[in-house]
């Protein structure tokens, strides 16, 4: 492998981990603490999940390449390989099966008023979801770091 495919396993790592701590625990709650209007903060902080989640399939997809490259037959008994390949499941899930849910939610209750009612609890049920996977991906990031830097 060229050093230069190593330092770019690197970065690719260091942006989608930070990006998922800096948007998930940072940008996301200032938003809805800064904006009154909690509907144009879900929007914004959805927008950027979305271009958290599809950065962090990028970069697992370009991981999980570099590691095969690197190790070959090997790599099934790397642990970085391992929380890559998972952390990549569960950022699908959460983009291709949890999103999807929750938008068609938020379409089909537009007005606040309808939101109050079970469709609400529904998106509520959904959203803990989606952050519980979210907060797991985050989790596994750091294992990812330390596992990836510890050298």
């Amino acid at each position: 492998m060229t050093r230069l495919a190593d330092y770019l396993f690197a970065i690719v790592i260091a942006m989608w981990v930070g990006a998922l701590w800096a948007i998930g625990f940072m940008a996301a709650p200032v938003l809805f603490q800064q904006l009154a209007d909690r509907m144009l903060a879900g929007a914004i902080a959805g927008k950027l999940f979305t271009i958290v989640a599809w950065l962090g399939i990028g970069s697992a997809v370009y991981a999980l390449l570099y590691l095969m490259m690197r190790e070959g037959v090997g790599v099934l008994r790397s642990a970085v390989f391992w929380i890559v390949l998972v952390m990549l499941v569960l950022t699908l899930v959460g983009q291709f099966g949890v999103t999807p849910i929750m938008e068609g939610l938020k379409s089909q209750g537009v007005s606040r008023d309808i939101m109050a009612g079970v469709l609400r609890d529904r998106f509520m049920m959904w959203h803990g979801i989606s952050s519980v996977l979210y907060l797991a991906v985050s989790v596994l990031g750091v294992a990812l770091v330390t596992q990836t830097f510890r050298r």
